[in-house]
């Protein structure tokens, strides 16, 4: 019996069922960053100077608030910090305080300048603010003087 050529339609069939198999195999969806990243990213904007990509991490709440112009202003002090000691941080501490209504305040994460690492405890830490555990939008930011 002669050998057939498969039938013209089905190739088109065929090639989208297999390329169909190789995206889902090879897609991995791209994982959300921790609060922990984006408050080290947030930080990392603000000592380079890139205030826009900075300014976009704020929360919609504190952007209807806070033109950018203001906040280049309120991030300059810790941008002349990053000049000073380096734009390298560590994490330092993260939690939130307790309130006496029950509640509790905003989660913070505290960085210190790697250049302070040998020294316990840091004498400045740089603070970012975010509403709850799960948010991924900065509802604050500041110095903490030791």
């Amino acid at each position: 019996m002669p050998l057939r050529a498969p039938t013209p339609y089905l190739w088109p069939s065929a090639v989208a069922l297999l390329l169909g198999l190789v995206a889902a195999l090879g897609f991995q969806p791209t994982p959300r960053p921790t609060q922990a990243q984006v408050a080290r990213r947030f930080l990392s904007e603000v000592l380079r100077a890139d205030y826009p990509a900075a300014y976009q991490r704020l929360a919609p709440e504190v952007r209807a608030t806070l033109p950018p112009t203001a906040f280049a202003t309120a991030a300059g002090p810790l941008r002349h910090l990053g000049q000073q000691r380096g734009q390298a941080v560590e994490l330092y501490k993260l939690g939130t305080w307790l309130s006496e209504g029950g509640g509790h305040e905003p989660w913070f994460y505290r960085f210190s300048f790697a250049s302070d690492s040998a020294r316990r405890p840091p004498p400045v830490l740089l603070e970012v603010t975010f509403s709850d555990t799960t948010a991924r939008q900065v509802l604050g930011f500041g110095i903490k003087n030791r």
